[in-house]
């Protein structure tokens, strides 16, 4: 091969990869935006509690935040749409500048929603001429951070749906996102135990592919003999526990959970509802009669963990739940398949189910740093390690969750009190506690 012909050959690859991660951005921008077909413009501006954002901001907040790490580091005078988009959309990265009140995100019928995809629309023009513009060292340089906005705004893809569903769901005419079926199922089978043995196991990403800081680095373990349940904890299960008097008596419970399920008067999960005797469920669907089969999902770290003492087990590690997922294919009720809500086990199979998808499952491990833990360097750093406090860790995905987006070794992190998401219970127990 001559050197003409191998130079000509290396700058065709050059230009694929280019081709390549600007059809993944139109990707992932493009089902952001798919997520918002189903709404009236009224429900682009509401915002129910502080933790749940309107959707107009979600769409704008992903836009800055292309804007604020790339083309304004990038790009010499980068001139933004307008100034002040970046002290209203910024969400809590403070070395950036001064964010908006976070509670307050709701009162701000301008821009409008029309503005808010010109923004969009500007923010993409600007990163499509970027990425073309790139030589090979600066796209080399530039693609982590293209990656990190891109499964950042997946998260806000998630985000989007569960912050709608709460909004959606303070309204007594129970209004409905879209209509969709999920797989229906007579029974569920006994929980089955898989029974893993100690010793010392790698958890944490061990590069290759995109992860977030928190998932780094790949480091050993000791975990000891232990039990996982072979399916999640299921509506009908759970409803023994209320009926038990699960939520009156504190033996279940942690001192600030029974505290809190006083205080917020909790009964029983987010969105249940009791009518004439029977229990009916808000969905992204509207309001339906509760499928006792499907996983029971909306429920806090509190409620996890008393309904599994109940139960006379535990919740289980995260790295018990790494463990027990290596071996597993990917596969679940993501976001993709359009239930919008977590479905009933499909299969009879022996080994471990709904692992991914469905519902995230809450464990018992508090969210801390890996050991030689590094955050992203410079104001990215503020992404996760600052929130490494009084907070749990979540594994397994949900039905919210985009495919693309979710990794075996992916980190959420909730306060032991959310339930606006969609999180629910998979049990696990000692082996010597039989």
């Amino acid at each position: 091969m001559s050197p003409l012909t191998r130079k000509a050959k290396v700058t065709e690859e050059f230009e694929f990869e280019k081709k390549k991660i600007k059809h993944r951005y139109d990707e992932v921008r493009e089902a952001t935006e798919k997520l918002t077909i189903p709404l009236e413009i009224e429900d682009f501006v509401i915002q129910a509690m502080e933790n749940a954002s309107p959707t107009k901001w979600h769409l704008a907040h992903t836009s800055w935040f292309f804007e604020t790490f790339i083309l304004d580091k990038a790009i010499e005078g980068f001139d933004s749409l307008h100034p002040q988009y970046s002290y209203i959309f910024n969400s809590y990265y403070v070395q950036t500048g001064d964010p908006h009140c976070r509670d307050k995100r709701g009162n701000l019928s301008r821009p409008t929603v029309k503005k808010v995809f010109e923004y969009r629309q500007y923010i993409d023009k600007k990163m499509h001429q970027f990425i073309d513009g790139l030589s090979e060292d600066a796209f080399d340089e530039w693609l982590p951070l293209i990656e990190v906005g891109l499964n950042h705004e997946q998260q806000h893809q998630e985000l989007m749906l569960t912050d709608l569903k709460y909004m959606l769901g303070q309204n007594p005419l129970y209004p409905i996102y879209t209509e969709t079926r999920r797989p229906e199922i007579e029974s569920v089978e006994e929980i089955r135990w898989m029974e893993f043995e100690e010793g010392v196991y790698s958890v944490g990403h061990k590069g290759g592919e995109f992860g977030f800081d928190n998932e780094f680095p790949s480091h050993k373990t000791y975990i000891q003999n232990f039990k996982m349940a072979d399916r999640l904890v299921t509506n009908g299960e759970f409803i023994e526990f209320i009926e038990d008097g699960g939520y009156q008596n504190p033996k279940w419970w942690l001192d600030e959970g029974f505290a809190t399920i006083e205080k917020e008067e909790w009964e029983w999960p987010l969105y249940w509802v009791q009518r004439d005797g029977e229990w009916y469920h808000f969905t992204l669907s509207g309001l339906e009669k509760l499928d006792p089969n499907e996983p029971v999902c909306h429920v806090s770290y509190f409620e996890a963990d008393a309904y599994a003492r109940w139960a006379g087990c535990r919740l289980p590690t995260e790295q018990e739940w790494e463990v027990a997922a290596k071996q597993v294919p990917k596969e679940g009720h993501f976001v993709e398949g359009g239930h919008y809500h977590p479905a009933a086990v499909e299969n009879d199979n022996n080994g471990l189910k709904q692992m991914f998808g469905d519902v995230w499952q809450w464990t018992q491990s508090s969210y801390s740093p890996y050991p030689g833990f590094k955050p992203f360097p410079g104001k990215l750093g503020e992404y996760n390690g600052k929130f490494m406090v009084n907070q749990y860790v979540l594994r397994g995905g949900s039905c919210a969750t985009p495919k693309s987006h979710f990794r075996k070794t992916y980190r959420n992190f909730f306060h032991t009190d959310a339930r606006w998401q969609f999180t629910g219970i998979r049990l696990a127990k000692d082996v010597n506690s039989e």
